[in-house]
């Protein structure tokens, strides 16, 4: 079992459908009322690569793609193409806190938040894109200093940053995946026409 830092066709992905799952449990009292426990702390994503494939070639392209993934055994990477960004189309260095400095820790985990006034979550980016990360001091972008590792989305300093320090970045990512499936149900519907009916995948959780 490995992690292939390869991504899905992205034109094919661009077609599927899918998004986050959260796992809930819902007790109904014997008034009437209810009792939630939320059993995740993290979501978990889940997409369907199959409403991308619209040619015979496209799924001689997922083919390929799985046979190498030896079906589940190996992870890659996938592009959701509604959530790819720390904030707009062009990531800011200002886009995400990831942390305050306290001069002694120099690693930061990048991470996204959703939601804001009542219970914001934030969501940790194992997997940026290469080259597409910018980090700030203070709102001040550093141009050195700093590296990132794409393999696990920890930023790291050279120096430590003064206690008080926001720290904070910019980024763009993809999501770390593994077919949920060993067997694709391929049909040819025409001289150029494919399709697989479900290609699910699942998100690969730290």
């Amino acid at each position: 079992m490995s992690f292939h830092h390869i991504r899905f066709p992205l034109d094919i992905a661009l077609g599927a459908r899918g998004g986050p799952e959260r796992r809930t449990d819902v007790v109904t009292l014997a008034g009437g009322g209810e009792q939630r426990n939320g059993r995740w702390a993290h979501s978990r994503r889940r997409y369907n690569a199959g409403y991308g494939v619209k040619s015979r070639a496209d799924m001689q392209a997922v083919l390929a793609f799985f046979e190498e993934r030896r079906g589940r055994l190996h992870g890659f990477l996938w592009r959701d193409g509604l959530d790819h960004s720390s904030g707009g189309a062009v990531p800011l260095p200002t886009d995400q806190e990831i942390g305050t400095g306290d001069g002694v820790r120099t690693e930061f985990q990048l991470t996204k938040r959703y939601g804001a006034a009542f219970d914001p979550y934030r969501r940790p980016i194992a997997k940026p894109v290469s080259g597409s990360v910018r980090v700030a001091l203070d709102g001040v972008e550093l141009m050195s200093g700093w590296s990132v590792d794409v393999t696990s989305g920890v930023v790291g300093f050279a120096s430590a940053p003064a206690a008080g320090t926001s720290v904070t970045a910019g980024f763009l990512f993809d999501v770390p995946v593994r077919f949920d499936i060993d067997r694709l149900d391929i049909e040819l519907t025409g001289f150029d026409g494919a399709e697989a009916p479900s290609i699910p995948l699942l998100e690969i959780l730290p």
